[in-house]
């Protein structure tokens, strides 16, 4: 699926046949949007934002066997919850699965008197369980890391506000426990040009021997509204606040129709990346003007080597 970087394409290449999920993949949905995707076994599972003809936000499971074809569940994740207060959904939307300790956990933004941060799980992507708001309203872009860190769990979050938040840096925090969180770092905020209004973390940061690689998207804003790109990062590994690379320029931009026309235009917004071992292949699935979903790709190594030769100075 990937292909040589020529001219001045961006680093991430999009496969042919985007979009891979259209708006109407499911009788009930207008659209399929910022969604995310995970390896389970030889075949893939993902938890899909899905709009209805209401207009609503509620999250549908989906299964492939090869990460392109898709079979979403028409009806919407059934959670099991343990505690009444928070067990009615108002909305969900921009969910991320990360493999930690042998389940899969997912965080996204819940409605709960605002943008809240659930935590679920599921061991088989067929019964699911909401644990609990971990965070507050009002936030968005909760990404557990992988593993422990210093025998602490990690998450990213990004504080906002009640509406179209015109403003957002990238914090972390930690926990004992995936319940109770708190030691809160800042990581990053916006920069000039492409990320110069807010930034968010994408997918599950990929751990490598230069430090974990972070695709996030950075928004800026223009006189036809706000447009959203990719970028990506390194970190430092024991200290993950402390961002070594950052790129200067995006590694994915709207620029295809499906991207620029849409429910919300000119929009590329990284949720999941699936990095194959033996090949180096990084499959990026993103959400496109808020209606549909795109896979773009890359080697990881030809990643790590452009935010390094193309980062900020200081």
């Amino acid at each position: 699926m990937t292909q040589k970087l020529s001219g001045n394409e961006p680093l991430l290449k999009r496969y042919p046949g985007n979009p891979v999920i259209p708006r109407n993949a499911i009788p009930c949905s207008d659209g399929v949007l910022n969604s995310s995707v995970i390896k389970f076994g030889d075949e893939y599972r993902g938890i899909f934002t899905v709009t209805s003809h209401a207009r609503g936000f509620l999250l549908h499971a989906g299964r492939s066997k090869d990460g392109i074809n898709w079979d979403i569940n028409h009806n919407p994740i059934q959670w099991k919850c343990k505690t009444q207060e928070i067990s009615q959904i108002q909305y969900s939307y921009d969910p991320r699965i990360v493999f930690l300790e042998g389940k899969y956990y997912m965080t996204w933004c819940n409605g709960y008197h605002g943008p809240s941060i659930a935590l679920g799980v599921t061991e088989n992507f067929e019964n699911f369980e909401l644990i609990e708001l971990v965070l507050p309203p009002c936030n968005r872009n909760a990404v557990l890391f992988p593993r422990k860190i210093s025998g602490k769990y990690v998450m990213f979050h990004r504080p906002s506000d009640m509406g179209h938040t015109l403003f957002g840096d990238i914090f972390l925090c930690f926990s004992n426990d995936l319940i109770y969180w708190g030691q809160h770092r800042f990581v990053m905020g916006p920069r000039d040009g492409w990320q110069s209004l807010k930034v968010g973390a994408g997918p599950v940061p990929v751990e490598t021997d230069e430090g974990w690689v972070l695709i996030y998207h950075g928004v800026m804003r223009s006189c036809n509204g706000c447009s959203y790109y990719a970028g990506a990062a390194i970190l430092d590994l024991e200290e993950p606040w402390k961002v070594l690379y950052r790129t200067r320029n995006y590694i994915l931009g709207p620029t295809e129709i499906y991207e620029c026309v849409g429910n919300v235009p000119n929009v590329t917004f990284p949720v999941a990346a699936v990095h194959d071992e033996q090949t180096d292949e990084l499959r990026v699935y993103y959400g496109a003007a808020d209606t549909c979903v795109g896979i773009a790709t890359c080697k990881l190594a030809d990643l790590i080597h452009y935010i390094k030769e193309n980062s900020y100075e200081g």
